[in-house]
């Protein structure tokens, strides 16, 4: 089977695949498959949707196109296997069980990019930083208590590093300093939110900021439009 991008896409003009491989995009890309029957190829597609879109750091880490060949992942041919055997049939709660095995399909692909960026592709950007044990630790509190008053000196100290060393790891790892990286972070939760029907004032207080007047403009520093207008071109 063959797989073509148009030029300029950051992904192979032409891809052949000779064995079974999965194919993640994770942001938008225009790409045809040539499939005659005849060659006896078969694939299933699937769709995920990331909490903020493009914008989510993940995505933002991540290169156009991954390619892995199913051989080369521990354990994901039977996740596969799996996933296959729940789509080519209707039973009760299968979509609830392919959803869950497509998570465990994206936890073990994203699990060996962390033990292969550079096989994966992976220059900068979140995978990078999870993939530095100091820099995971600081990523994974501002993650999970993204609302917390987070100064660079808070951030420094969970890592276990000075200001000025976790600052230039930081950068040099993610691509953006620690507080461009929080204020993306907060604001894509805060989408997910926004499409939740939480109000602007709930989500300010729980992201931690002053105000709702201070949540819209650090909003809009990001996505060019206030909370209400970016909700309503949705």
């Amino acid at each position: 089977m063959v797989v073509t991008h148009q030029p300029r896409s950051g992904a192979p003009r032409k891809l052949k695949l000779s064995e079974p491989t999965l194919l993640f995009y994770p942001r938008p890309l225009e790409h045809n498959f040539h499939n005659a029957p005849a060659d006896g190829s078969d694939f299933v597609c699937a769709t995920l949707d990331f909490d903020g879109g493009t914008r989510h750091p993940l995505v933002q880490a991540l290169p156009p196109l991954l390619a892995l060949k199913i051989s080369a992942v521990e354990g994901i041919d039977q996740t596969l296997n799996l996933l296959f055997a729940e789509t080519e049939r209707v039973r009760c709660g299968h979509r609830l069980l392919a959803d869950r095995l497509f998570e465990v399909l994206l936890l073990q692909m994203l699990r060996w990019l962390l033990d292969h960026p550079a096989q994966g592709g992976i220059q900068e950007g979140l995978l990078q930083g999870l993939g530095q044990p100091k820099l995971a630790r600081a990523l994974t509190c501002l993650h999970e208590r993204p609302g917390d008053a987070w100064s660079l000196g808070a951030m420094a100290e969970a890592a276990g590093m000075s200001r000025s060393a976790f600052a230039a790891e930081f950068k040099a790892a993610i691509g953006m300093p620690p507080g461009v990286y929080l204020l993306r972070w907060r604001v894509s939760i805060a989408q997910t939110m926004l499409r939740n029907g939480a109000s602007v004032k709930r989500i300010s207080d729980e992201l931690g900021y002053a105000s709702p007047a201070a949540f819209s403009r650090a909003f809009s520093q990001v996505m060019g439009a206030s909370p209400r207008a970016w909700l309503k071109d949705q």
